[in-house]
């Protein structure tokens, strides 16, 4: 596993950082990262901010195929989010590097 994903377990795990899947609804519902919350690109891009999250906590990003979560970012870094990564694994990837799934 590379050097980021192991530190994005680590993160994860101690509370230091948020992991948002910006993949749709019917992606979500297929199956996700167990410990990502459901912030979707195309409630982003009309606006929509995600509730109950921090903004000054680093925040991952992730898709299907590392494409999408180039569009989140400057989106939710227009939102106040101050420490924004865009991961160029996708979720099967993640999946397959062993990251908990769910759905």
């Amino acid at each position: 596993m590379s050097d980021q994903l192991n530190r994005l377990k680590v993160e994860l795990d101690n509370g230091q950082a948020q992991l948002f899947d910006v993949r749709e609804l019917n992606e979500w519902n297929d199956g996700h990262l167990a410990q990502a919350s459901f912030i979707p690109l195309s409630e982003l891009r009309v606006g929509l901010e995600p509730e109950n999250k921090d903004i000054a906590l680093k925040t991952y990003l992730y898709c299907r195929s590392g494409q999408r979560v180039h569009m989140a970012k400057p989106i939710l870094e227009s939102m106040g989010y101050t420490n924004v990564v865009a991961l160029s694994e996708g979720f099967e990837e993640l999946a397959d590097y062993g990251f908990e799934t769910e759905g």
